[in-house]
């Protein structure tokens, strides 16, 4: 009799493929779609050269601590000028790749 078959843990790179589509879906909410979470994902501008606005900066952080459970520092340079990829990166780092 065989052991039963366990399922695969889904690989650091499709959960960091995951979040980045995650993100930029709160993005395009944040910002009540004016940027697109296509636009978002194809860019490597920052954020603010996108057109995402201060009030949209300020719902993402919250969106994010609402969905992921980290604290984003308004102050830090991954949400202001890294742009996406930088902030998907520092989100990373926070911990963020599961929902909460």
């Amino acid at each position: 009799m065989s052991a039963p078959a366990t399922p695969p843990f889904p690989s650091p790179a499709a959960d960091a493929a995951s979040l980045r589509l995650r993100v930029a879906e709160s993005v395009a909410r944040a910002c009540d779609g004016a940027v697109g979470a296509a636009e978002v994902l194809a860019s490597t501008e920052s954020l603010a050269a996108l057109g995402v606005g201060s009030l949209a900066l300020l719902r993402l952080a919250d969106a994010v601590e609402d969905e992921f459970g980290v604290l984003l520092d308004l102050g830090d340079g991954a949400l202001h000028t890294d742009g996406f990829d930088g902030l998907v990166a520092q989100l990373l780092r926070l911990g963020a790749a599961e929902p909460r």
